[in-house]
């Protein structure tokens, strides 16, 4: 029987991404919605989700797409109401309260799935595949978009508590982290902040490991024209080049693996094998660095921000 699934946040990843893979997998079933201005053509909607709880009868699973800032909350009424929950990233604003969150999670016997849909682009697993004993020397990112194209007009990622260029910028931690077996410290950090927003719009640092492998990070939110979301990995016999957010790999300049977008479709195959095996999956790896970026990057003044 499919799984009673309730969608919050309906926004345009709920909608470009969440509602596709939901409809295409048949162990869910969506059958209620939580948004404070917005719905689903044919499914009851309601403004939040106490309501919607105190409504639905029956919700064995609650996906969140609301920002970072209200996930805690949500989650944790979810969870109360012994429902599994999948988590958007980041999957909330500070570690403590994804803990928290992992910890009421495993007391109540429910599945809590931090999701990282870059992690299932076509090519991260072939990389990962790829760097199987081999020596990693150096590793460059560059993760440059355009946030008036990508985000228009909200609002909510400028704030404190809404992650800025590390919104799509942990989308490419999200990545390094999965296919780079070492714990990575953060070794110098800058940030530069617009003068009339409390969240970067451009970002570098400087990462290394135990074995003195190297990583260059530059994040960029006013990049114009096509987006430039790579990952160059320079090893002891050999470069890998990952393109399009994971999406193609290629090996000394040949392209050996692409695919087509289907992230979220294979994060609910994900959850759904979490809650079939009674399990959790909450990696805060990618999180950690930004909080450890946040809490030693120099700090610059940058132009103001206008959409």
């Amino acid at each position: 029987m499919a799984l009673k699934t309730a969608l919050v946040g309906i926004g345009k990843i709920a909608r470009d991404q969440h509602i596709p893979a939901i409809e295409a997998n048949p162990e869910f079933e969506l059958v209620a919605t939580a948004s404070r201005n917005a719905d689903v053509e044919g499914i009851p909607a309601f403004r939040n989700l106490a309501s919607l709880l105190g409504s639905i009868s029956k919700v064995d699973c609650v996906s969140l797409c609301t920002p970072p800032a209200a996930r805690h909350s949500d989650a944790r009424l979810a969870v109360e109401a012994g429902s599994h929950v999948m988590l958007e990233k980041p999957p909330g604003t500070t570690l403590a309260d994804v803990q928290e969150l992992a910890s009421l999670a495993d007391k109540s016997g429910v599945t809590l799935f931090a999701s990282w849909h870059s992690r299932e682009a076509a090519s991260v697993r072939a990389t990962r595949d790829w760097l199987q004993g081999r020596t990693v020397r150096e590793v460059r990112i560059d993760w440059k978009e355009d946030v008036r194209f990508w985000h228009p007009g909200q609002d909510w990622i400028w704030q404190a508590d809404g992650f800025g260029v590390f919104d799509p910028g942990i989308n490419a931690l999200s990545i390094l982290t999965a296919i780079h077996p070492r714990t990575l410290v953060v070794s110098e950090a800058s940030l530069s902040i617009p003068e009339n927003r409390d969240a970067p719009v451009a970002a570098q640092m400087l990462l290394h490991d135990s074995e003195g492998t190297k990583v260059s990070v530059e994040l960029d939110w006013l990049n114009k024209g096509s987006p430039k979301w790579d990952i160059r990995i320079l090893a002891d016999d050999g470069e890998a080049l990952l393109r399009d957010g994971g999406a193609r790999l290629l090996v000394d300049g040949e392209e050996t693996v692409s695919g087509p977008d289907r992230e979220y479709q294979a994060l609910y195959e994900r959850l759904a094998g979490l809650i079939a095996s009674g399990s959790s999956d909450v990696d805060l790896a990618p999180m950690r660095i930004v909080s450890d970026v946040m809490a030693v990057a120099h700090r610059e003044v940058a132009p103001p921000f206008a959409w």
